[in-house]
Parts: C-alpha cells; sequence; structure tokens
C-alpha cells in the first residue's frame, strides 16, 4: 500500500509555512527578468507541448518554480505581471 510522507516543518515560522508555495510579493522587474524569460533550452520543453495554452502554462510554472522554489499550492494565484512577462516572452520568442 502507498504511504505518504509528509515534509517536516516545525522549524519554519508561521510566516514561512504562511508563504510557502504562495507569491507573498509581485517580483520586481530584476526577478521578472531573471526568473521568467526564457532561454532557447527552456522554449526547446516549452514547444513540446501540445496548445498554446499549455505551452504559456508550463512556461509560467517553469518560471514559478524557479522563483519560489516551489510549486504553486493554488496555480491560479499568479501575479498579473509574471502572467505577462511569459505571455510577453512566449510570444515573442516562439512565433
Amino acid at each position: 500500500m502507498f504511504q505518504a510522507h509528509v515534509m517536516p516543518v516545525d522549524f519554519l515560522s508561521d510566516d514561512q509555512v504562511a508563504g510557502y508555495g504562495r507569491y507573498t510579493v509581485v517580483p520586481s522587474r530584476g526577478d521578472l527578468e531573471r526568473y521568467f524569460i526564457l532561454d532557447d533550452a527552456d522554449l526547446h520543453l516549452v514547444n513540446k507541448r501540445r496548445s498554446d495554452t499549455h505551452r504559456l502554462g508550463f512556461a509560467v510554472v517553469l518560471g514559478t518554480v524557479r522563483f519560489l522554489g516551489a510549486f504553486l499550492l493554488d496555480p491560479l494565484e499568479v501575479p498579473s505581471e509574471v502572467r505577462g512577462t511569459s505571455t510577453d516572452n512566449f510570444v515573442t520568442e516562439t512565433y
């Protein structure tokens, strides 16, 4: 039978636990450029997705994991600045 393993979090502060897997601040312009602008290797991975929607979603997740160091607990809670940067980069680089 499958047994789930729970990650220990006792050592984290309440603020750290509350912010895990969430955007607690809107990324700065520098952060957007560093984490959300795709390079050729990223675009190669993104372009393996089936549709524009899947490719854009994958690009947003890729940048989010780089920025937060974790997957979002709620994938719909992405700041508009992140969506805009990912969209601009995706459209500019793939078409």
